[in-house]
């Protein structure tokens, strides 16, 4: 296993990391299940590949335009659907996510469904991994500060937050628009690294694999989304010698894991220096006591 190889592992581990960071938002702290994310990544690599291709733009300057691009979709998907209620509005994201795949299919200029191919090369580890500590730490400030908590109280009880003077409506549409905003610049990053866009690559499938890996990490936890996006990156390249069977005890290892540890890897826990430290003050108090009683 050469660089070459783990390094296209952990540029790909890094672009989920930022889509799920997004779908985190949404899910683990704002309580709105999507099956749409797919949709937002497409249209912020489409995009981040005309900004590049046709207009000239620096690569940064046209990730920007691409996640702005799916900000503004998810804002006018938001009007029409953040009234809905519960599974609702799961399945109205799953639709839109659909028809945006299939308008992009029929689209001649972007290629259509035989895709785009000579996208310039531009994402590289160093600009993943920068990206996503500034995503990681945008969203931790958001999450402490007024209005994250007020995302939060949303989650928990919908009705409790309106009569308290919180507008739900307008917390959840911010929620949305963060989070498309992640996708699409996730989007951007994927296409140009590829160097191919197709619309086949945001099937209905990529959304559900993002949803798993907020689960399977904890939902409202900024950590366990970091961590399930490594791993479930990781895990079908590790299980590559399985040949065909790979999917298959890739499948059951996440139902494996989600029924031994249904609240997800971390349960809402983050890893920061203060749970750091006193987990090991913990460790080592504990093993102080173990070695007093084998003194005894």
């Amino acid at each position: 296993m050469n660089w070459f190889y783990i390094k296209g592992i952990l540029i790909l581990s890094g672009i989920n990391l930022l889509a799920v960071l997004g779908l985190s938002l949404l899910t683990g702290f704002t309580g709105l299940f999507s099956f749409g994310h797919a949709g937002f990544m497409a249209i912020g690599a489409y995009t981040t590949a005309v900004m590049t291709i046709h207009f000239h733009l620096p690569f940064m300057v046209a990730l920007g335009v691409g996640g702005l691009a799916a900000a503004l979709a998810s804002l006018i998907i938001g009007k029409l659907t953040l009234n809905l209620k519960g599974d609702y509005f799961c399945i109205a994201t799953l639709g839109l996510g659909e028809a945006i795949r299939l308008i992009l299919d029929n689209v001649q200029y972007f290629g259509g469904a035989r895709g785009w191919p000579g996208i310039p090369l531009h994402t590289s580890l160093l600009n993943v991994f920068i990206i996503d500590v500034v995503g990681i730490v945008f969203l931790a400030f958001l999450i402490r500060s007024r209005h994250g908590r007020n995302m939060i109280a949303i989650r928990e009880e919908e009705l409790a937050s309106q009569i308290i003077g919180i507008d739900v409506f307008k917390y959840k549409m911010k929620s949305l628009m963060i989070s498309a905003l992640y996708a699409g610049v996730a989007g951007g990053l994927y296409g140009h690294y590829l160097g191919f866009l197709q619309p086949k690559m945001f099937q209905i499938i990529k959304s559900t694999e993002l949803t798993i890996i907020v689960i399977f990490g904890g939902l409202g936890s900024i950590s366990g989304s970091a961590l399930g996006a490594v791993i479930l990156t990781a895990l079908p390249e590790a299980l590559r010698s399985f040949d065909k069977w790979r999917l298959v005890v890739y499948g059951a290892a996440v139902i494996f894991i989600m029924i031994s540890r249904p609240q997800g890897l971390m349960g809402g826990y983050e890893i920061t220096p203060t749970n750091i430290k006193c987990f090991l003050f913990r460790f080592v108090k504990k093993d102080k006591k173990h070695q007093g009683m084998g003194g005894r």
